[in-house]
């Protein structure tokens, strides 16, 4: 009884509500432990996976291009709103890997891959500007933290302090459950369906901010539906299904093409 009356205490006192999208979250983790590791495991994969350089590479110098607006569409956003100090820690990075995976995903700091499988989906610019629009806002929305607060409570994780340099094994492995590349956490997915929601309609502001016509997340989506084959219903999935995301998205949009048209 009496850890069941810590469990509620904790969570009372662990939710605050996130600066941008007015949701209540549970944090759990100090975001400069998250972003330390995320630091770590990024360095890690650059390691281990052939990196595009812009150099040589039209396709890197548009990811590198597109990421720059965005993070400065961002840094603008937070700053009229008097939020600047929720970007603290921010060292943006973006990187082009040589991979078939369609895929890109932003790690807490502003540490971005993209796989250049996704490229042959995107098609162009503005879609990649979709993407990561959609992929950094899981980041600056702290949805990361919330999944890993989630799950540590369910597993029974202590946490005090820089809980990742403490050599405890659970929190890295859990880490890397939620933020590693290829990473499933099967267990949470209707509120996973609801971060994806939250990242759809951020992204599309974000890059309409960057210049970028956020109705061609339309086309984009339609693109991912008909190359994506047998997917798994709904509520067996963490990401919405195309049409709902489709539907959404659409719904979203008269706000985006405001800060488009601005």
């Amino acid at each position: 009884m009496k850890r069941f009356s810590f469990l509620w205490i904790l969570l009372l006192f662990s939710c605050s509500r996130n600066a941008i999208t007015g949701r209540k979250q549970l944090a759990l983790f100090p975001e400069s432990s998250l972003q330390s590791q995320a630091l770590t495991e990024y360095r890690t994969f650059l390691t281990k996976n052939k990196v595009v350089t812009s150099a040589n590479s039209k396709d890197a110098a548009m990811v590198k291009r597109v990421g720059a607006k965005i993070q400065l569409a961002i840094t603008n956003y937070y700053s009229k709103k008097g939020l600047s100090k929720e970007l603290d820690g921010y060292n943006w990075e973006f990187n082009l890997v040589t991979s078939s995976e369609v895929n890109a995903w932003c790690m807490p700091g502003g540490k971005v891959v993209v796989y250049s499988g996704l490229l042959s989906v995107t098609e162009n610019e503005t879609a990649l500007a979709i993407v990561l629009g959609h992929e950094i806002t899981h980041a600056v929305a702290h949805h990361g933290n919330e999944r890993m607060s989630q799950v540590a409570i369910a597993q029974g994780i202590q946490i005090a302090g820089n809980i990742f340099t403490e050599n405890n094994a659970k929190a890295n492995v859990l880490f890397n459950d939620i933020f590693a590349p290829g990473s499933q956490v099967t267990f949470l997915l209707p509120n996973s369906r609801k971060q994806e929601y939250e990242a759809d309609h951020f992204g599309l502001i974000f890059a309409a901010m960057a210049g970028y016509d956020p109705r061609e997340a339309i086309p984009f989506w339609q693109r991912m539906s008909k190359g994506g084959g047998a997917k798994p219903p709904e509520f067996l999935a963490t990401h919405p299904s195309d049409e709902n995301r489709i539907a959404q998205l659409q719904k979203y949009m008269n706000e985006a093409l405001g800060y488009y048209k601005n």
